[in-house]
């Protein structure tokens, strides 16, 4: 070099060289950023996060779209993907870089001339990269297009898997409050069964005592009459003394205060079922005994009245007891459709 540029000084050969390896650099780096920037506008236009897009091209340092994409893949699952991407001090993505010198502000020497230089051009042009043919333009395009179709359907597929996800645990959660429904109405159902079933042996145990107080009243008043038969039999008429005046009557016997209430209830189908119920139960008692114990459809609503006197009874008599409404101690009830 020195040999064919024999006439140029050494100041001038070395301000040369320096501007020289400052624009070779300066050249190198807007290079790059053009594209790094074509790799982020790519991955923007693919339907990325530009947070992720950012953080790919960072990560990757800026080697083409497909490690972007393959490094994307394989963070997605990162917790702090989606976080915004803060670039280190003094770089800027897509940006020019602050410490790079820029070529107005290179020494160069008193008197240098590089347009007039014939090397300039050969060494510039030595690290200058080709431009791509129209040809590979149109095959890498079609290769982005491809891989941003492929992108955009695992994307949809994704979605699509998310959706299906969320409906099958939406039935799931109506399934389980479905079944807890149906256990509560069960558990209740039960207990009104158990309550009634204590009632009827309640009932049962004390219509035993009763018949059991009616034997023993029966057989006191046996022992105590019987004796005194015979020797009135043998005694003949004449030594009886003139006949006795009929005892006075005492007051008349208070009105009996009735526990119980016998119902008969006439089904629509012409059967009958009759129970005893305590007073004071309300007339729904006798709607749940009949739900129970009848043969009507399940579901079916029905009414309850009285054929003489005729009364229909309301949602409001259910709630009132068997004693309020007049049929103790013994009533004949009607059941029918609403």
């Amino acid at each position: 070099m020195f040999v064919a540029l024999g006439s140029t000084s050494r100041a001038q050969l070395l301000a040369y060289s320096i501007r020289l390896q400052s624009e070779t650099l300066l050249h190198f780096h807007i290079l790059s950023k053009m594209a790094e920037q074509t790799t982020l506008d790519s991955l923007l236009e693919m339907g990325f996060d530009r947070n992720r897009a950012e953080k790919a091209v960072a990560h990757t340092g800026n080697q083409g779209i497909e490690r972007a994409m393959d490094w994307l893949m394989e963070h997605e699952g990162d917790p702090d993907i989606d976080e915004p991407y803060v670039p280190p001090v003094g770089n800027v993505l897509g940006g020019s870089d602050p410490q790079l010198p820029s070529p107005a502000a290179q020494p160069t020497a008193e008197g240098a001339d590089p347009a007039t230089d014939g090397g300039d051009q050969m060494i510039h042009d030595g690290d200058t990269k080709q431009p791509m043919t129209e040809e590979e333009k149109r095959e890498q395009i079609k290769r982005l297009e491809d891989l941003m179709r492929v992108k955009q359907e695992e994307r949809r597929e994704r979605e699509r898997a998310e959706e299906v996800d969320r409906e099958k645990q939406r039935r799931r959660q109506g399934q389980e409050l479905l079944q807890v429904k149906q256990k509560l109405q069960e558990d209740e159902m039960k207990k009104m069964v158990d309550l009634r079933q204590r009632e009827k042996n309640d009932d049962k145990m004390a219509k035993q005592r009763v018949r059991d107080k009616i034997a023993r009243d029966r057989e006191e008043r046996a022992l105590k009459f019987g004796g005194g038969s015979s020797s009135r039999a043998v005694t003949s008429p004449s030594a009886e003394g003139p006949p006795s005046s009929p005892p006075s009557q005492g007051p008349p016997p208070a009105k009996k205060d009735y526990n119980e209430c016998r119902i008969q209830v006439r089904m629509l189908d012409g059967s009958a079922l009759t129970s005893v119920f305590k007073a004071q139960e309300p007339l729904a008692a006798v709607r749940v005994y009949i739900q129970m114990n009848g043969d009507a459809p399940e579901g079916q609503d029905f009414t309850l009245l009285s054929p003489y006197p005729r009364r229909v009874y309301t949602e409001l008599d259910m709630e009132k007891p068997l004693q309020e409404l007049g049929l103790v101690p013994s009533a004949v009830l009607v059941v029918a459709k609403k």
